[in-house]
């Protein structure tokens, strides 16, 4: 039986690594890089637009030695390419993959939407992380380790009213983990995923500003109350760090206790 030591009170400390966060600008994403900083990881984040990356690059200022910020559209491979390169010059190959962006473009029943929504959800949603996973992860393979968190959502795990597209696209996440897990963990690299509730981001703010809307969500958390993007980062630091290094394949939902 093979004997492997472990150090608990360490686990989820980050130093020596590097983590690759897509959607990286506000929101989960922006928790995630910045808890990763402070457990001693160096991080690149990636977001679509200039002025979020500067703004975000503000909020982490005390982290600046240690996080770069760079312009990638996930949906465009040749900017997939230069995000991998871009992280690759500045902090060397990539330990940790966080796919985490995505996006809500279509709220409204599926007969009622079209091809472009959906060509626009899947491609970012779905498409971008088995991408980005496909091209980092050979190099985590040939080096016997690796960690890869895709952000998915409780969407995939129910059918979610008026968003469908976005279920699809999200069940379709759960799966593509549970793949890449069965197929990679030999080569030492973990795949897992955490499946959030309605947190309170802008990507999700339908959901929560509106009242009659918050009212029917809160109804079915137990916790009767809203996530935070700060309590999601916690469970991407378990499954990124050593913390989590006999967890593969799973999929944690950080929901309040909504779907059961």
């Amino acid at each position: 039986m093979e004997n492997v030591s472990y150090d608990a009170a360490a686990g989820c400390r980050l130093e020596g690594r590097h983590a690759l966060v897509t959607g990286g600008t506000r929101g989960i994403g922006l928790a995630v890089v910045r808890a990763f900083a402070e457990a001693g990881a160096n991080v690149t984040f990636c977001g679509r637009k200039r002025e979020g990356l500067t703004l975000a690059m503000k909020e982490l200022a005390v982290f600046s030695e240690q996080v770069q910020a760079v312009p990638a559209n996930v949906s465009q491979r040749d900017d997939l390419q230069r995000l991998i390169d871009a992280a690759d010059e500045r902090f060397g190959a990539i330990d940790v993959l966080v796919n985490n962006a995505g996006t809500n473009p279509y709220y409204g029943k599926i007969v009622e939407s079209n091809d472009e929504v959906w060509d626009k959800t899947l491609d970012v949603n779905l498409k971008a992380p088995y991408s980005l996973s496909r091209m980092i992860g050979t190099g985590m393979m040939e080096r016997g380790r690796g960690a890869i968190v895709n952000i998915a959502s409780v969407a995939g795990l129910e059918a979610a009213p008026m968003m469908g597209i976005y279920s699809v696209s999200k069940a379709g996440l759960i799966m593509l983990t549970k793949s890449m897990a069965r197929e990679w963990g030999r080569y030492g690299v973990r795949v897992n995923c955490v499946c959030p509730g309605v947190i309170r981001t802008q990507l999700s703010e339908k959901l929560w500003q509106e009242d009659h809307r918050a009212q029917a969500f809160l109804a079915r958390k137990a916790m009767g109350r809203f996530g935070t993007a700060d309590e999601v980062s916690g469970a991407v630091l378990y499954f990124a760090s050593d913390a989590g290094s006999y967890t593969t394949g799973a999929v944690l939902q950080v929901d309040g206790g909504m779907v059961m």
